[in-house]
């Protein structure tokens, strides 16, 4: 990470955006990232990014963006997360993880960040399985620059680049 790209400004952005209309705060994690939403109407959903790292924050609101009013309700989005994944394991997760990826892409495009490509899994190593991904990725990636982005993705996109582009 560079002195450009500091988590500070990314928090303050998200939450300039988003902290009103949405009750929703990215903030600095632990270890993993982990979405909590509100236990009281007086509270705030929090999105946690993991260890203060960019890549992580970008990730985490990508996944926000695309969690419709029922998964913002459930911790994680209601899904499931296990490091250590068998071959049909690794399979669902890709396909849950194609588009939030896509959209990190294009977030860290915006912020002049470079992007890899995760597949999140030690046991997973081979070279043609990455690529594969890879390649799902940026499929997604292109499809939603031809459709147009979810509205808070949009919204999200447009500011990074206004902010990391001046």
């Amino acid at each position: 990470m560079s002195a450009r790209h500091d988590p500070e400004d990314l928090i303050r952005l998200f939450n300039t955006l988003f902290e009103r209309q949405y009750r929703c705060r990215l903030v600095r994690g632990g270890d993993e990232p982990l979405y909590l939403p509100a236990v009281a109407s007086s509270d705030f959903h929090l999105l946690q990014f993991a260890h203060g790292y960019f890549a992580s924050a970008l990730h985490e609101v990508a996944h926000w963006c695309i969690a419709g009013p029922q998964r913002r309700l459930q911790v994680d989005f209601g899904y499931w997360y296990r490091p250590q994944r068998n071959q049909q394991q690794q399979r669902e997760f890709e396909r849950l993880e194609v588009k939030p990826q896509a959209l990190e892409s294009l977030f860290a495009e915006a912020a002049g960040f470079p992007f890899q490509v995760s597949i999140d899994n030690f046991a997973v190593q081979e070279s043609e399985h990455r690529i594969r991904f890879a390649q799902q990725v940026a499929v997604t990636r292109q499809q939603w620059v031809e459709r147009g982005l979810p509205a808070r993705a949009q919204l999200f996109r447009d500011t990074l680049y206004r902010f990391y582009r001046k």
